[in-house]
Formats: C-alpha cells, structure tokens, sequence
C-alpha cells in the first residue's frame, strides 16, 4: 500500500469543511508516521491500550478519536489527552468521561451515537433517547463534557438508497438536536459519517468527519 498516495488522493477530493480521520487501528506506528509525514494529523483508535501506547510513541501533535465505544472503566487512561470520543450513547458513559475530563481539569469533546442501521449489532441511540439524555438535570450538570455533535454507522449493504437514507437520517437528527439543544453553540458542529466503503456518499449527505481505514493502510492486521 502506498499511504502516502492513498492519504492524497483522499484529501484532493475533499469538500472545504470535510475532515479524514485515518483509522490507524491495528497498525503499526511505521504506517501512522508515513501518514503523518505527509500532513495527516487526526488518527482513530478503537482499543484503549493501543491508543495510549500509540499516543506515548508518536508525535504529540497528533490529535487522537477515539473511535470505538469506550468501556467506562477504561476512560481514565484515555481522558489527559483524547481530542474526541465518537461513540458515547448513554447518561452513564458521559457521566464517567465528565467526572475523568474534572480529574484532567479539561472539557472532553463527545459525540453522541445513533442507530441508524438495519443492523441490531450496532450501538447507538435512537433519536427520542437523545432528547431525553440532553433533556435531563444529570447531563445539565455535566461541566467537562461538550457534545459536538452525532456519529453513526451505516448498513453494510450495497443498496447505495439505503445507505444515503441512513445518512440522511443522521443528518436529520443533527439538525434536530441542533435547533433544540445547540442553537447558541457553535462547538455543535461534527457529522461523524462516512468509512472506505461509502464515505463519497456520505459528504453528499452532510459527513464533516470520515473515518478510513482500509483505503489508507490496506486490510487490517489481527
């Protein structure tokens, strides 16, 4: 693979306003540093240990997502120095990232996940769950979390019509949320959507951040 191609031609047909996060899970620090070498700075991680090994290893200005869904337990490790946490979808989860971004004296930036699949293997929230986790006095009293937006997942499917409609949907709920809970915040801003297989279709339909993985550094290692 060359990533460093790879990496360019990616960007070079990115709308203004589209960020890549390159999905760096499983792979070596030799293949996040020839990304880096050509200016990729957002990496994702979806296992803990790998990311705080990775994050002591390699450049500091590395701005670190997590990616995965984070077990509460494992927050701590993660919580000096992540820039953001893409798959938060319930009051316990945030109530665990804000009392460690306290500890850290820093506000975490979060974004809450949706279900927009077919699929039941997905985690997220439904959209009325949102409102309800937004709505109550616990979250209102969170001072070190700051929501900055949605995250979903696709069905693994060919049907680009369902796909688009599942984006569609997310960004539906963005814009929900938004108008409801967001209207005065412009940190409310992120459209996580989007990975190597149908990350065109999602910046038509609104994605700010992609997630890609396979179409950077190849298949994954296990």
């Amino acid at each position: 693979m060359d990533i460093a191609k790879n990496i360019s031609e990616i960007k070079q047909n990115l709308p203004e306003g589209v960020r890549l996060v390159a999905v760096s899970k499983t792979k070596p620090n030799e293949d996040i540093l020839a990304a880096y070498e050509v200016g990729q700075r957002i990496f994702g991680e979806n296992k803990v240990q790998d990311l705080v090994r990775k994050y002591e290893e390699l450049p500091k200005d590395i701005e670190w997502h997590f990616i995965g869904h984070p077990q509460t337990n494992k927050v701590k490790y993660i919580a000096p120095f992540i820039s953001l946490i893409h798959g938060t979808d319930s009051i316990k989860l945030l109530k665990t990232i804000n009392k460690e971004g306290a500890k850290n004296n820093r506000k975490i930036k979060c974004l809450l996940q949706f279900h927009i699949a077919e699929e039941s293997t997905k985690f997220g929230l439904s959209e009325q769950e949102a409102v309800e986790l937004l709505s109550s006095d616990e979250f209102a009293g969170f001072e070190n979390v700051e929501i900055a937006g949605v995250m979903g997942m696709a069905t693994y499917t060919d049907d680009t019509n369902q796909i688009r409609n599942e984006f569609r949907s997310l960004k539906q709920i963005f814009t929900t949320l938004k108008n409801k809970f967001f209207a005065e915040s412009d940190s409310f801003c992120e459209i996580s959507m989007g990975m190597s297989g149908d990350y065109p279709l999602a910046i038509e339909e609104g994605s700010t951040l992609i997630r890609v993985g396979s179409h950077i550094f190849g298949e994954r290692n296990y």
